[in-house]
């Protein structure tokens, strides 16, 4: 345990240059609390379940909130989804390849291997939307981006990495099944229950941040409390951690420079911004867990999965403060991501 709160420790003082405000603060809570108090059997599957219920909710309230005009505009936007994919299966590829290059001996051979997973692996959902929203960008075509990188990335990254790390995996149908379920069909209920309820949604637009910000947070405690069980603290020494931390966040400062001054390059407007930094700079953890499982089946999962736990919990806490930053800012504010000198 001790060796455990040491490894938070070095954690923090290298998340220390951030602005920390409370929900950053509740992020960092989360982490703690997974850490000494991990969701284990039953909890892990009450807490699971209340996560997918939330998830749910804040899909069905972006549903409601949504004009259909919007979000049929969001399908269209197709320079947009382009911009995304390519940020998620060819950018994040190239770094972590070109990383790997010059400096082979920074990581173990596992460390390497669940790093350039990671770089395969399709952006979140939940969250690149829960982000988006709170930041007022384009949620609509959020919600279609993120969706498209999860349905390429089930065929993409089995792919991907049987070329690139030399593993075999299948394609699973169940992963469409679970977006179709779990995000697409309650916003289409959103939007079909609409006329009814949609005024009331848009006046008490506190309720719809407040299931987005709970979703988040019941996210990371789950996510964090299967990395805790699995034992991966206490894999790996002080220094291979600080590493392979080190990476990560500058894997992620890469990402959000390159989608930033890319998509303001090619003249997309402020919503669009937002929208691509949230959904072209992040990866799935739902999805790199089981997948990774599969890939990698009777090998060092723990430290192979090791550089995913630690990339998602990163992203959560750098682009919440992104997106609160970015929210409280005029909507005719340019788009500013600040990169701390380490």
């Amino acid at each position: 345990m001790s060796l455990d709160l040491h490894r938070l420790e070095v954690m923090s003082k290298l998340l220390r240059r951030l602005h920390l405000d409370p929900y950053i603060a509740g992020i960092l809570g989360m982490v703690a609390l997974a850490s000494a108090i991990p969701a284990t059997g039953v909890g892990m599957t009450v807490t699971s379940g209340v996560g997918t219920a939330m998830i749910a909710a804040m899909f069905f309230l972006q549903g409601a909130r949504l004009s259909p005009q919007a979000a049929l505009a969001g399908t269209r936007h197709w320079p947009l989804h382009v911009v995304v994919l390519c940020s998620t299966f060819l950018l994040f590829p190239a770094i972590g390849l070109a990383a790997r290059a010059v400096a082979p001996d920074l990581l173990t051979p596992p460390l390497w291997a669940g790093l350039l997973m990671l770089c395969l692996l399709p952006s979140t959902v939940q969250s690149s939307i829960a982000f988006t929203s709170i930041a007022r960008g384009n949620v609509a075509a959020a919600l279609c981006a993120a969706t498209a990188s999860n349905l390429f990335g089930i065929l993409l990254t089995p792919l991907l990495a049987g070329l690139i790390l030399r593993t075999h995996g299948g394609f699973s149908a169940q992963g469409i099944g679970d977006i179709v379920l779990q995000l697409l069909l309650p916003f289409l209920a959103g939007q079909a229950a609409r006329p009814w309820i949609g005024d009331w949604v848009s006046r008490h637009k506190s309720l719809t941040g407040l299931v987005d910000r709970g979703s988040i947070l019941l996210i990371v405690y789950v996510a964090f409390s299967e990395g805790v069980t699995h034992g991966i603290w206490r894999q790996l020494d002080v220094t291979q951690f600080s590493t392979l931390l080190l990476l990560n966040a500058g894997l992620l400062g890469a990402v959000l420079a390159a989608t930033t001054a890319g998509s303001r390059l090619l003249g997309f407007n402020r919503a669009d911004h937002i929208t691509i930094v949230f959904c072209g700079s992040k990866k799935s953890l739902a999805s790199g867990l089981p997948m990774a499982s599969v890939l990698f089946a009777g090998q060092s999962l723990g430290l192979i999965v090791l550089p995913l736990m630690l990339f998602h919990q990163l992203q959560l806490v750098v682009c919440a403060a992104l997106a609160r930053r970015w929210g409280r800012e005029p909507a005719f504010a340019p788009v500013r991501v600040a990169v701390s000198r380490s």
